[in-house]
């Protein structure tokens, strides 16, 4: 028998239409929220935000620069992974002051490492470290699309929408960040079509290699 996870897995699908009568409760709103601050990150740093959109005079902007997609639009929320423009030396000492005062581990286990990213990221050009952080976003959204299953929410994963007219009407460049993917959630439609079709995948011999 499927475990229960691959059951939710299953039932997941990308939401082509949701319900916009139907919202998340609170509770669901904050377990997201957890589930994205414990979302796995490169190092730790957590070079992410979400901005987290119940507004509707918001969402009707949205379509016109998400490909016309309504989704934005008639979900309960909109997600949106936005990450930092980049990655300063104090950014990397915060991630280091944080780690001293929450384990209270001794400064000196931590400066070796703290040295060594900080002289990682200073050799970095800012080509490599935008796309190292644009990286950290899918980590997220990975890991927010099986917590939607896992907790009966509808969500759709969206790369098709013009960042640069999301940073401006959300006002992301004041808070030093740049918009990356966007996800509506919230409860399909019962008249949305894709909902009951069948799932397509390879099969799993086909993409999982097994070195015994």
């Amino acid at each position: 028998m499927p475990s229960e996870i691959i059951k939710n897995l299953q039932w997941r699908y990308a939401t082509k239409k949701f319900d916009p009568n139907k919202k998340l409760s609170d509770d669901q709103v904050t377990v997201l929220k957890a589930a994205f601050n414990l979302t796995a990150t490169s190092y730790g740093l957590q070079p992410l935000r979400m901005l987290v959109i119940s507004d509707d005079k918001i969402k009707e902007q949205l379509p016109p620069i998400t490909m016309k997609q309504l989704q934005v639009r008639d979900a309960s929320h909109v997600l949106v992974f936005c990450v930092e423009e980049t990655i300063s030396q104090q950014f990397v000492r915060d991630h280091f002051n944080r780690v001293e005062e929450i384990r209270n581990t001794d400064r000196k286990i931590l400066d070796d490492y703290e040295d060594y990213l900080l002289d990682y990221f200073s050799n970095k050009n800012e080509a490599e470290i935008r796309d190292w952080i644009t990286k950290q976003a899918y980590l997220a959204m990975g890991n927010l699309l099986t917590v939607c299953a896992a907790e009966g929410i509808d969500s759709c994963p969206m790369e098709g929408f013009e960042p640069d007219k999301y940073d401006e009407l959300l006002q992301l460049k004041d808070l030093g960040l740049r918009s990356v993917l966007v996800m509506p959630v919230g409860f399909r439609a019962e008249d949305d079509m894709f909902a009951s079709m069948k799932k397509v995948r390879r099969g799993i011999g086909d993409v999982v290699i097994d070195l015994d």
